[in-house]
């Protein structure tokens, strides 16, 4: 493989990690961007298996779709439940936008990509998967320490992050490693969070009440000051 090939491959490559980046964290977005481009642009062309993914009807659908998922991920306890039903639609996601736009075949210019395609499909199911784990772990903890008012904002960064992140991986996939690590910096700050919140309930649940037991030593102790005290009332009396 030459310089100029070795070029081209890598720049597939990251256009790959770009959009199922994305898809991991809207499965809509990527595939809408991708399809819109396909028909409106030179910028992506679909090979003649994926050519469904650029059809008008097959648009409506993932906008309706997106549109749904605008609205389901910033209500909170309800983008819990749609978290999970992404667990399946995001990682897929990721693996068509990933095969889609030649990006395995580009990576390796040999016939090895070209003769095991699945490779391409278990990268971008992998790489959505990992993504869409952080954002589903990080969602509860914003949820908890918000008292749900950081679910429509989280999620409106999300959607913006994966649009950008579509965007440059199509047009600009050098920058897509700049991008990754804009997205890492809040998604490492989320998981600090949670590993916080979890040692903190592990440690209530272990650990006896402090404000609780003094409560009760406070009180047997005024009890026992209550009952010395009748006792002594009527031997005072009976000496005077």
């Amino acid at each position: 493989m030459g310089n100029g090939e070795g070029g081209t491959a890598m720049l597939a490559a990251l256009t790959g990690l770009g959009l199922s980046t994305a898809a991991g964290l809207n499965a809509y977005i990527p595939l809408l961007v991708v399809g819109v481009l396909a028909n409106l642009t030179d910028a992506v062309r679909l090979p003649h298996d994926y050519a469904w993914l650029g059809d008008g009807w097959v648009l409506a659908i993932i906008g309706v779709l997106l549109a749904a998922e605008l609205v389901l991920d910033k209500v909170p306890v309800v983008d819990h439940v749609n978290d999970m039903i992404q667990t399946a639609v995001r990682p897929a996601a990721g693996g068509v936008v990933f095969t889609a736009t030649q990006a395995a075949e580009r990576f390796d210019h040999s016939a090895w990509m070209s003769g095991h395609p699945w490779v391409s499909w278990v990268l971008g199911i992998g790489i959505a998967l990992a993504v869409h784990v952080m954002k589903a772990t990080a969602r509860p903890v914003v949820n908890v320490s918000t008292a749900g008012a950081g679910a429509p904002v989280v999620s409106t960064v999300e959607d913006a992050g994966a649009l950008g992140m579509s965007l440059v991986a199509v047009f600009f996939p050098v920058l897509v490693v700049v991008a990754l690590v804009v997205l890492a910096v809040p998604t490492w700050w989320a998981l600090r969070r949670v590993r916080r919140l979890r040692a903190r309930r592990a440690a209530r649940r272990t650990s006896p009440d402090p404000p609780g037991r003094l409560r009760e030593v406070t009180q047997r102790g005024k009890m026992a000051m209550d009952g010395e005290s009748t006792s002594q009332g009527p031997a005072s009396t009976a000496a005077g």
